[in-house]
């Protein structure tokens, strides 16, 4: 009953939260593009420190994101916080039982045309008073209002949020630019009652631009970062210097810092074994190394840098972990009781926890609950009575009997490396059936690609009948230091030949038809997708490459277009791809701008008319090759739009494009 009061109050504001769509009726259509690429209904949900609220971030009538909460001792009583005729709420933070911040965005926008500066805002959860905390950097909140205060300038960022202590001051730090160049963060308290915000004493370590803050929001480490070099630094909470723990390539991390407990000590992440593989371990001050017992490992990869931490007192309940899928490794021993619990009622999910008042017999849980097929539901376990409600569904329109399934492998590439691979199936795939296949090569390249969850762009593949091959070829971070580094300087080369290397296994397990396959990417991924048929030119029927790389040396070169700094085009790139000096030779046989008359196949391009990280120049000058050999490609520009981040509407002509091409070239 609590459940369904819950989500009628959410209906009344027209999320339409659990009612079954049309083509849930009984009809075999093709599901809409839209379905996979609009908004989830919810987008985030957060319980209050006490665990009496949970804050939703979710679409209001359809329209912009608000921000609303429930009271989970009066099921069915919602109150709007913050909702705007013309921005989005994003990414939100209790600050306290009492008040909220938030960050805005314009969904509606192009994501060139989206401000880059979200700006900050606080609301009052009894009174909805909002305060304008720090400006957007384009259209300002101060029409919505409503306690005049200071406001700071846009180049602002909300850093951190104290849990311990009188729950009225936030830590932000003002970004120093030069124009292109970070080359600075300032770290500052700022109260949210007054607006003021005030230096931290003793929190300035030249050309810092990362922190590390406790639950009290007091500075404990910075990460300083020139001319190829970065440094670490600490300082402890006794005393007022910093001591310089290491200092090192900016791109060979010793390890990497990750969180301070409530004891005071530093947990890092150190790589381990042959194949450098991240584990969690505690740094011995003394010796000024990490300790050799690692707190948590995940064999074969690499321990991440979430955290379950208690906010009161900062002491760490446990470390959520991402392998094959998402799970946890709980120190807490009644957070593994609700664990196992939680997983026994929801099984064959990942089904993520997170708490409040952790440490009391009250403890209340929120669960995020998901799996491969189901983009997620929200529910509050109260541990002492053992009663669950239902928060909502992230996509209520998704069913999952009609969604594909995904699956985890590690195979061996034709050098012996590991290459591990994603494999999508769509809905109904039965043994034997071999559909044609999409191999979808994920950008960065220095990311890793594929998570166990629902991905809007392999889902939408799969309903058209395509098989998807995600690889997580060499360069790929999350499998190891190994891994990632047999991918510098491989661009075109043996990256390339882990993308076909997944495509060839696929073919000879049987799961995908031996000669109906198409590359396609955005990105790292366009590149991948443009230089496959330069490459492997027998293994594709086509190529599909939006917002692409298409030269590697553009990539690095100067432009008043292009968002690239100084740091990362005179050190790291050069050693991550190629210096365009020393290695131009290897440069320009990796580039699918050079040798496009190899590039035969029939393509489709996309870019964003004002992308910053990969300019229109590179898909103009590749256009333009191709049309003097008679082998124009089809081709989109979409104006307004960045490197990312498309609009709903933009994305579904992009995906009815792909739909398209691939029918006519795939199957």
């Amino acid at each position: 009953m609590m459940g369904r009061q819950l989500r009628n109050a959410f209906a009344a504001w027209g999320l339409c939260l659990g009612m079954a769509p049309a083509w849930c009726q009984g009809t075999a259509a093709l599901l809409p593009a839209e379905l996979f690429f609009k908004g989830p209904a919810i987008r985030q949900a957060k319980l209050s420190p006490s665990g009496r609220w949970v804050a939703v971030t979710a679409a209001i009538g359809g329209q912009r994101v608000g921000l609303l909460s429930l009271d989970l001792s009066d099921p069915g009583k919602s109150v709007k916080l913050a909702h705007f005729s013309d921005v989005d709420v994003g990414e939100f933070h209790w600050v306290g039982d009492e008040r909220l911040v938030f960050k805005v965005r314009q969904d509606d926008r192009g994501s060139a045309d989206q401000q880059w500066a979200p700006g900050l805002q606080s609301v009052s959860r009894a009174s909805g008073e909002i305060r304008t905390l720090v400006d957007a950097d384009r259209s300002a909140l101060r029409e919505h209002t409503t306690v005049k205060s200071t406001v700071l300038p846009f180049n602002h960022v909300l850093l951190s949020v104290p849990t311990a202590g009188p729950g009225n001051e936030v830590v932000v730090g003002e970004y120093d630019y030069d124009g292109r160049n970070l080359l600075g963060l300032q770290p500052k308290r700022l109260n949210l009652e007054t607006g003021r915000a005030t230096p931290m004493a003793g929190a300035r370590v030249d050309n810092a631009t990362a922190w590390l803050f406790d639950t009290r929001g007091q500075p404990r480490v910075a990460v300083a970062v020139k001319d190829g070099r970065a440094s670490l630094h600490w300082r402890d909470d006794k005393q007022p210097d910093w001591q310089r723990l290491a200092e090192f390539d900016a791109l060979e991390w010793p390890y990497r810092p990750v969180h301070v407990d409530d004891q005071g000590r530093l947990l890092v992440l150190e790589s381990s074994g042959s194949g450098g593989v991240d584990v969690l371990k505690r740094f011995d001050m003394a010796t000024q190394r990490p300790e050799v017992q690692a707190l948590v490992s995940t064999p074969g990869f690499s321990v991440g840098r979430e955290l379950a931490v208690d906010e009161r007192s900062g002491r760490l309940l446990g470390v959520h972990v991402d392998t094959d899928a998402y799970g946890v490794v709980w120190f807490d021993p009644r957070l593994k009781a609700v664990q196992a619990e939680t997983d026994k009622r929801w099984p064959d999910r990942v089904n993520r926890l997170s708490c409040a008042r952790c440490l009391e017999p009250d403890m209340v849980v929120l669960v995020h609950s998901w799996s491969d097929r189901d983009p997620g539901q929200f529910w509050v376990h109260r541990v002492a009575d053992k009663s669950w409600q239902k928060v909502g569904d992230s996509r209520p329109d998704v069913d999952p009997r009609r969604m594909a399934t995904l699956d985890f492998h590690r195979i061996k590439a034709r050098d012996g490396k590991d290459l591990p691979l994603w494999l999508t199936l769509p809905a109904g795939h039965k043994k034997g059936d071999r559909p044609p296949a999409v191999v979808l090569v994920h950008g960065g390249p220095w990311v890793r690609g594929g998570h166990w969850e629902w991905n809007p762009m392999a889902q939408f593949l799969a309903s058209r009948g395509y098989a998807v091959i995600e690889p997580e070829f060499r360069g790929s971070t999350g499998y190891g230091g190994a891994h990632y580094r047999a991918g510098w300087k491989q661009w075109g080369t043996t990256m390339q030949d882990d993308v076909a290397d997944a495509l060839e296994w696929a073919r000879q397990q049987g799961q995908v038809s031996a000669s109906q396959a198409c590359i396609a990417g955005a990105s790292y991924g366009g590149y991948a997708a443009l230089m496959g048929p330069i490459r492997h030119p027998q293994l594709y029927r086509c190529a599909i490459a939006w917002v692409a790389v298409t030269d590697p040396v553009l990539r690095m070169k100067w432009s008043a277009m292009s968002d690239l700094s100084d740091e990362g085009r005179n050190f790291s790139l050069p050693q991550l791809i190629g210096d365009p000096v020393a290695d131009l030779p290897l440069l320009k046989a990796a580039s699918p701008l050079e040798r496009a008359a190899e590039l035969k196949l029939p393509l489709l391009l996309g870019f964003g008319a004002d992308d910053r990280r990969v300019p229109l120049e590179h898909g103009t000058r590749l256009r333009d090759a191709l049309k003097a050999q008679g082998r124009e490609p089809e081709w989109v520009v979409y104006t307004g739009e960045g490197h990312g981040g498309w609009t709903t509407e933009h994305q579904v002509d992009w995906a009815g494009r792909m739909e398209r091409f691939l029918a006519q070239h795939l199957k």
